[in-house]
């Protein structure tokens, strides 16, 4: 008796498998996939794929709902000197000026070594954030341990370059001293439909950074049409190699709303889930009060958890905020930086 095939294709559909019998000739059995390709659905990219495992279609109106309810109900709780000293080291001194200059970013970072001088009880910032030209400036001025060097790269903020000139800036920042780099999304690629596009350029920089410098992708919610939008983002740069998720460059209208990142941190849990891996969240933009803080690091705790409560994982990308908190934490108004 002939040995019966089995067929171990996931779908419905009649095929004869000895077509593909290796005793037939080539052209047949190219003749008979394409026929078998052309009688199936076209097949999905791997990043449609990825996708489908998580629920992107969101209502706005359902989200503005749930940030309300959040804030009303759990922020109050959080407005305590124990989280304004937590919010203070999460912060991401942030100097991105067209003025900006090697004297001016020397005096910028001498600010973050004086003050663990001055306030030794208060724990310093985590990050310095500057464009790549100044990488080398502030690696050879800052003197505190545990406060890493972030720039901004990839043709920050439009991200509208070749790959090879994002890659070479983010090479040459990452030489100059970089512990971390932030990259702004090809926001008209997504708006276009291409996916594939986004993911290759976000993971060429991941690999340009190397597993030890991590990498923050700006999404530029501003720019995105929905909370879907911003849902399918965030997935889509996880998925491609960003340790972390912005909001904003600070660059555009609207920058970090409450709303985004809801819905980003939403994006971090799910893909933790379904994946292992923890990704960081950083709104930036738009943080103008230490309410607003409190109120991105209520929707963190909400969302995300105590696991994200670290300034490893949670950062602010400001600078006005740092002498807002601090003037709280002492209680009198300071300038200090």
């Amino acid at each position: 008796m002939e040995e019966q095939k089995h067929c171990h294709c996931c779908h419905d559909h009649d095929h004869d498998h000895a077509q593909y019998d290796a005793a037939q000739p080539r052209q047949n059995q190219e003749s008979a996939t394409t026929e078998t390709i052309h009688r199936h659905a076209p097949l999905k990219s791997k990043y449609e794929q990825a996708l489908e495992k998580y629920d992107c279609n969101l209502k706005d109106e359902d989200v503005a709902q749930a940030v309300k309810k959040i804030i009303e109900e759990k922020l109050p709780a959080n407005d305590t000197p124990e989280v304004k000293r937590f919010l203070f080291g999460s912060i991401e001194l942030t100097t991105l000026k067209t003025t900006d200059s090697d004297e001016s970013v020397m005096a910028f970072t001498e600010k973050v070594n004086q003050f663990d001088a001055t306030y030794p009880h208060l724990p310093h910032v985590a990050t310095i954030c500057v464009y790549p030209c100044f990488a080398k400036i502030v690696h050879d001025t800052l003197e505190v341990d545990g406060v890493e060097i972030a720039c901004v790269s990839g043709s920050f903020p439009s991200s509208q370059a070749l790959i090879e000139v994002k890659v070479a800036e983010t090479a040459l920042a990452v030489k100059d001293g970089a512990t971390e780099i932030d990259i702004v999304m090809p926001v008209g690629k997504f708006l276009a439909g291409d996916y594939e596009g986004v993911c290759d350029d976000i993971n060429e920089l991941k690999q340009t950074c190397g597993p030890d410098v991590a990498m923050k992708v700006i999404l530029e919610t501003g720019c995105l049409r929905n909370s879907s939008d911003i849902k399918r983002a965030s997935i889509l740069s996880m998925y491609a190699g960003a340790d972390y998720i912005k909001t904003s460059t600070g660059k555009e209208k609207p920058a970090a709303t409450p709303e985004a990142a809801y819905v980003m941190c939403q994006a971090i849990k799910e893909y933790y889930d379904e994946t292992g891996i923890q990704i960081g969240f950083k709104p930036a933009g738009g943080i103008n009060s230490v309410n607003d803080a409190l109120t991105y690091y209520t929707i963190v705790k909400e969302v995300l958890g105590d696991k994200w409560l670290t300034n490893r994982w949670f950062r602010l990308g400001t600078s006005r905020l740092a002498n807002m908190l601090l003037s709280e934490l002492e209680g009198q108004q300071l300038k200090f930086f």
